[in-house]
């Protein structure tokens, strides 16, 4: 019995030695360049797992810490002393760090593994948009800064090569042709060729490369930092813009003189004005996540969202669509010329569909949430601040001003705001009950918009668990349901970080 008993406790060692082997062959692996490496790392990972629950069935084992409330978080382990390394620490602000229990670094490695698993499955990935995809779905889950920093090693091997085979000009290349479809770009068209027409576009490639990486490199911060940096970011995408604008603008001109049916408007600066306008609309959102605003400010930032910013994006996502039928209907003309068969047509997915209907939801949502607090206000149910060293112009402008630097789409000032969302100059100004019934309208919108979309997703689903009840919500009080009270109403991020779920109270 002894010797059983012994044999476990070797066995529970050996478990945890080869466990912290293979976890570092891990982290080894992801620094190689080549891709076989994450394959590699993959293989490592299913092990590590195995042994984890060998591990977790032997916490048994060994000296089991004291419950000594006097030392604080600290368990107390014989031959063990949590602050040995405190002096080795840089001079930072001293963090609240607390040492888990056994169980809970059972649950933590497991969670960690789960996350590496992840990082590997990026290298699957071939076109730009969808890596940045995934780094901003990847980023939503606020994984630890080890896991994040594996998926930009992962990404971007020594600052050079993207997963350590592919040039950077190249994968901007790929994304513009998916995208907008520019003609320079397609084999079928004269500039494709014309050395003037190769040096404008592989200059303006080359200057992507900076802004792009930044980008993605962006996703590896905390969702804090995160937030603060994309602010900054708008500078150089914004300089972008310009330069895409004169490109596209000399392409055209080129283009014009050898293919007059073609043209070369606006394709390159509709590529980076839908990046830019991506950035904007995420720095708003994640300002509900880490709860930066007060909630008599809700209003004027899904005004913004779904006025100004959802509306630019639909418009941009529609003008690269037709960009790309354009150029296929040219190439299927140059094809018929070739061919005299005649071809079977397929009704063809549009590549942007799915995310223009999106877009088109987040609309909705964020128009039913700016007629709902508008209609919140009238009734006296939003607490507002009693202004004293600010305002709520000062207020509206600190929160935009990251937008100042960008040209295209303009910022839009606090008076012009205040003219365009006025309800005055509609006759008559609509009240609350009017508000609370078009704000329903919205939701029901943004739910038929979700509810046809083909294999929802996690986040479709997130939203309509907001969309549903706020629909009821707004029917009830579109019909005096609690209208002589001016108790605050709750609402709750638990469902969708960027869209609460109203109660009434």
């Amino acid at each position: 019995m002894e010797a059983l008993f012994k044999h476990q406790q070797c066995l529970a060692v050996f478990s945890r030695v080869k466990f912290t082997r293979v976890l570092l062959t891990v982290l080894i692996a992801f620094t190689k360049k080549e891709t076989s490496a994450v394959a590699e790392a993959q293989k490592l990972m299913v092990q590590a797992a195995d042994l984890l629950s060998a591990i977790h069935n032997s916490l048994h084992h060994g000296i089991q810490a004291q419950n000594d409330t006097t030392k604080g978080d600290h368990p107390i382990m014989m031959g063990f002393e949590p602050l040995v390394n405190q002096r080795l620490l840089p001079p930072t602000f001293p963090r609240y760090a607390k040492i888990i229990k056994r169980e809970e670094m059972v649950n933590y490695f497991a969670r960690l593994i789960d996350r590496i698993k992840t990082v590997c499955e990026v290298v699957n990935l071939t076109n730009l948009h969808c890596i940045l995809d995934f780094f901003c779905e990847f980023s939503e889950q606020s994984p630890c800064v080890l896991s994040r920093s594996l998926l930009q090693t992962t990404f971007l091997v020594d600052n050079k090569k993207v997963f350590g085979t592919h040039l950077m000009q190249d994968m901007v290349k790929d994304a513009l042709r998916s995208f907008v479809s520019p003609p320079v770009l397609s084999p079928k068209c004269c500039l494709y060729n014309n050395h003037q027409a190769k040096d404008c576009i592989d200059s303006f490639v080359t200057h992507c490369v900076r802004p792009f990486c930044s980008l993605i490199q962006i996703h590896g911060h905390n969702r804090a930092r995160q937030r603060d940096k994309l602010g900054h970011i708008l500078e150089e995408f914004a300089t972008l813009q310009d330069e895409a604008e004169k490109v596209d603008a000399a392409l055209h001109t080129m283009l014009l003189k050898q293919e007059p049916q073609r043209q070369h408007l606006a394709c390159l600066g509709t590529w980076v004005l839908y990046h830019n306008l991506r950035i904007m609309i995420q720095y708003l959102l994640s300002g509900f996540e880490l709860e930066l605003y007060s909630m008599h400010e809700y209003y004027y930032i899904y005004w913004y969202l779904s006025e100004f910013l959802y509306a630019w994006l639909m418009s941009t996502l529609s003008r690269a669509d037709g960009s790309q039928m354009a150029e296929e209907r040219i190439m299927e003309e140059q094809q018929k010329g070739r061919s005299s068969k005649k071809t079977k047509k397929k009704k063809k997915v549009r590549p942007l569909s799915r995310e223009i209907t999106m877009s088109q939801a987040y609309q909705n949502m964020c128009a039913g949430m700016f007629k709902t607090m508008v209609a919140f206000d009238m009734d006296g149910k939003v607490r507002k601040p009693k202004f004293e060293l600010d305002s709520e112009q000062v207020r509206y402008e600190h929160r935009f001003a990251p937008f100042n630097s960008v040209m295209t789409p303009p910022p839009v000032h606090y008076l012009q705001f205040k003219e365009m969302s006025d309800l005055n100059k509609y006759s008559p100004p609509p009240q609350s009950p009017d508000l609370y019934v078009a704000a329903s309208k919205h939701f029901q919108q943004a739910k038929m918009i979700l509810e046809n979309i083909p294999n929802p997703d996690h986040e479709v689903n997130r939203i309509l668990k907001v969309a549903k009840p706020n629909f009821v919500v707004m029917k009830l009080l579109a019909g005096g349901h609690k209208k002589e009270s001016k108790v605050p109403p709750e609402f709750d991020f638990s469902a969708h970080k960027y869209f609460p779920v109203v109660k009434l109270v």
